[in-house]
């Protein structure tokens, strides 16, 4: 079988679910979420506009619903600190058959890299729900982007291999 449900006539799909409470009431304009889509789509992945809700359970809620439509990708931005609110990564971990750690570990690694100390708090996960990669995100365009530069290299290989692929060897 070639393709599966995450190859389509369009290519591959991909969600964004923005978590952030104060983005969701209005109070102010998510700045996260839009650099996501843009990412995916120049990467060739159809992504409708990114959907923002509260932190807390709604970030669950939007997960599976979202899983229900078998994307190839979620990606989440937002609620992976410390906060009482920040629960994006609890949200998510009961989706996960197989958590990938190595992807989070990159993250906060390239803003180490950089001197940000607070990247060591971001508690984001990534892993495998049935045909679907799902990665958690810190919530602010810093981190966003140097998510973006770990994720690249991989996020092509990664989906091929949810789907049957072969290993190829990538570098990056």
């Amino acid at each position: 079988m070639t393709g599966g449900p995450a190859a389509s006539a369009g290519g591959r799909r991909a969600i964004v679910i923005v978590a952030s409470t104060r983005a969701s009431d209005g109070t102010y304009e998510d700045r996260t979420g839009p650099l996501l889509v843009a990412a995916l789509r120049e990467w060739g992945y159809a992504v409708p506009a990114p959907l923002v809700v509260p932190d807390g359970p709604e970030v669950g809620a939007a997960i599976g619903g979202a899983l229900t439509t078998s994307p190839a990708v979620i990606l989440t931005t937002g609620g992976t600190g410390v906060a009482p609110s920040d629960v994006t990564p609890e949200q998510t971990r009961p989706f996960l058959d197989r958590e990938i750690p190595g992807i989070p570990e990159l993250v906060r690694g390239v803003g180490l890299g950089r001197g940000l100390a607070l990247a060591s708090i971001s508690r984001g996960l990534a892993g495998v729900s049935g045909r679907t990669l799902v990665v958690n995100l810190p919530g602010t365009r810093g981190g966003v982007t140097d998510a973006l530069s770990v994720i690249r290299p991989v996020l092509d290989h990664v989906v091929d291999q949810i789907h049957g692929g072969d290993h190829e060897q990538v570098t990056g």
